[in-house]
């Protein structure tokens, strides 16, 4: 499906219907039904243990739900695995980073686009296609503000500079849906007010879904918030509802035991 399409499909671009996860005796996420819509920003927001990761896995195909059903793009992928997922238009980032910290931001950009389009290193490869791929990687290191830093060794950069180029691999296949998982973990101040730029900058198209622990980053990118506590879904709505709701404040904000 081409990003025109996905702009203009009335139903939602994630759909899911009373998700539940067992983990042994331990339920981790119960009966969750939201709906995200094409192009919405979306933040997934809940205390320790509220089961945000597990409902992040459990949309990326990491692992398949103990009940209900995953719809993305308008089709049941809850039997599908994560790699299936990504084929048809989902990216994801993780709470781990997975960059080539020996390798450059173009290098790690690169390959990122050789496993999202299902490629494996061949013994003849195209230059033209190589080159294709670089274009790619000097376009998307100039999206997440990092062109200066293109041919520089992943190890050396900041951390609020490895956080963009986590967004960056994760945009790079061109997906219709981007799942960040706290992706202002660990920054300082003034990285997470970059990071909160980038975000906001984002082409309109792109569906973005979040998972943070920093408050002032997920209600300044998202348009709607879902809370999460003992993995059930509390209260849904706007920044600004979510600001005035007295639940949250006294089971999240008067605490600061949120992520």
């Amino acid at each position: 499906m081409s990003t025109a399409e996905a702009t203009t499909n009335a139903g939602p671009i994630l759909r899911t219907r009373g998700v539940g996860r067992r983990f042994g005796g331990v339920h981790a996420v119960r009966d969750v039904t939201i709906d995200v819509a094409y192009g919405e920003r979306r933040a997934i927001l809940g205390p320790n243990g509220a089961g945000k990761t597990t409902m992040f896995n459990l949309i990326a195909g990491d692992f398949p739900p103990t009940s209900g059903s995953v719809e993305l793009f308008g089709q049941d992928v809850t039997a599908l695995p994560s790699r299936a997922r990504s084929r048809v238009g989902l990216a994801r980032t993780y709470q781990k980073s997975r960059l080539f910290l020996g390798l450059t931001v173009e290098d790690n950009l690169y390959l990122a686009v050789v496993g999202r389009d299902g490629g494996r290193f061949r013994p003849f490869r195209s230059p033209a296609r190589d080159e294709k791929i670089r274009e790619r990687a000097h376009a998307m290191a100039a999206e997440v503000w990092l062109e200066h830093a293109l041919h520089m060794q992943v190890g050396s950069l900041s951390h609020g500079e490895q956080r963009q180029l986590e967004v960056g691999m994760a945009l790079i296949s061109r997906p219709q849906l981007v799942m960040l998982d706290e992706p202002a973990s660990g920054l300082s101040r003034g990285e997470r007010g970059q990071l909160t730029s980038l975000l906001q900058g984002l082409d309109p198209a792109v569906t973005l879904i979040l998972i943070e622990h920093d408050m002032d980053v997920a209600l300044s990118v998202a348009q709607k918030v879902t809370m999460l506590h003992d993995g059930a879904v509390i209260v849904e709505g706007t920044p600004a509802e979510i600001r005035a709701n007295e639940t949250v404040h006294a089971l999240y904000l008067g605490k600061g035991n949120y992520e």
